[in-house]
């Protein structure tokens, strides 16, 4: 089957991508606006975009109806642009995930999902939006640019992009070369649909030519 993305519809092509691009790193948002009040948002279009400097990236999409802005974005964009200019990205993991799906309730501008979700809040420490507490990781952005690749259309992509200024790991999860235990992490990823996955089967494989052939051993716990 050959198909000529022009001629998707947005849904479908939404469909396609979720249950291909699998599985996804659920981002965990928190941002504040100008008066302090506070937001958290689940996003699994999210990725790292680099080391030098550290970024992260996060896909928000337009709200339903294609105007205006969803909280998280209104609240991250660049001051210039009248956001905060700041947000944190918090880990999805097995012990959170419940009340971290919560947190997609589209509830009314103001209310807070820390509160729906029995969540805690923890005002970053190089910036105001907060970090979720639950979580062994999180990291503190400052917003480099915010780029729009369809204004005012259903489904039109946002792509928040933000320098990591300050990195918050959960004690012992880390070595002192920053390699993570993903067992103790135990980070959870998204799939298609409504489901979810763990990282609990993981093989070791060589880069390059050593990769041929290599016996996988699933599963490596």
């Amino acid at each position: 089957m050959e198909i000529d993305v022009a001629e998707l519809p947005v849904a479908l092509r939404y469909n396609l991508m979720i249950g291909a691009i699998v599985p996804r790193p659920i981002a965990v948002v928190g941002t504040c606006d100008a008066s302090g009040r506070v937001n958290l948002a689940p996003f699994s279009f999210f990725t790292g975009g680099g080391s030098d400097p550290m970024t992260l990236v996060v896909c928000i999409a337009n709200p339903p109806g294609g105007d205006g802005e969803k909280d998280t974005l209104r609240n991250a964009k660049p001051v210039t642009e009248g956001g905060t200019g700041e947000f944190t990205v918090s880990v999805a993991t097995e012990s959170n995930i419940l009340r971290v799906v919560a947190c997609a309730e589209p509830l009314p501008h103001g209310e807070s999902e820390f509160e729906l979700a029995g969540l805690t809040a923890v005002t970053g420490s190089a910036v105001r939006a907060p970090r979720l507490a639950e979580s062994p990781v999180a990291f503190e952005c400052r917003t480099l640019q915010v780029v729009r690749m369809a204004p005012g259309r259903v489904g039109g992509g946002n792509l928040l992009v933000g320098e990591v200024v300050r990195a918050h790991v959960a004690e012992g999860l880390a070595s002192d070369r920053m390699h993570v235990d993903a067992a103790r992490l135990a980070a959870v990823g998204r799939m298609g649909g409504l489901d979810y996955c763990t990282t609990r089967e993981r093989a070791a494989i060589p880069s390059g030519r050593g990769a041929l052939g290599h016996p996988l051993g699933w599963p490596r716990r």
